[in-house]
């Protein structure tokens, strides 16, 4: 089976509640997922905004949330989830605010999509000490095992 990544928040596909975002709470979604790839060590979780800062003119890619090493025995994260109620072994990255843990959508102008995505890697990445999500993306290179994605919208 393909490995799938949910929310109880909101349909792939649809508007994110305003409570994950920084019109709300922003704290993040809760998550789950399933099927996760036999052979599969690890888990890393990258969430973006590719229509930043404009969606009639993109510009760069919004990095929101930043996570590796998340052990395969887990099957989701609880929202607003705090970083020492991270499952054990999970390291963070940096976000777009340079900063570790979930920045929620905060939009300057127009309708953007919000890119959950989950990797299931063939290995346990060694401590990058808080990295960028190019650099995650740079070490999970050739480790990768499948992929599930989870898009949210979002206008202010």
């Amino acid at each position: 089976m393909t490995m799938t990544l949910t929310s109880t928040a909101f349909d792939n596909g649809s508007d994110i509640p305003a409570l994950y975002t920084c019109d709300g709470q922003d704290c993040s979604p809760p998550l789950d997922w399933r099927h996760v790839p036999e052979g599969a060590v690890s888990l890393a979780l990258i969430v973006v905004d590719p229509d930043a800062p404009d969606p009639a003119a993109p510009k760069m890619t919004w990095v929101h949330w930043v996570l590796y090493n998340i052990p395969v025995r887990t099957t989701g994260l609880t929202e607003g989830i705090a970083p020492d109620a991270l499952p054990q072994g999970c390291l963070q990255g940096i976000n777009d605010w340079h900063r570790p843990g979930y920045g929620g959508p905060c939009p300057p102008v127009g309708r953007h999509r919000y890119f959950f995505k989950l990797y299931a890697l063939d290995c346990l990445l060694p401590d990058l000490k808080s990295p960028p999500k190019v650099k995650l993306e740079a070490a999970m290179d050739g480790h990768i095992l499948e992929t599930a994605e989870l898009i949210g919208l979002f206008q202010r």
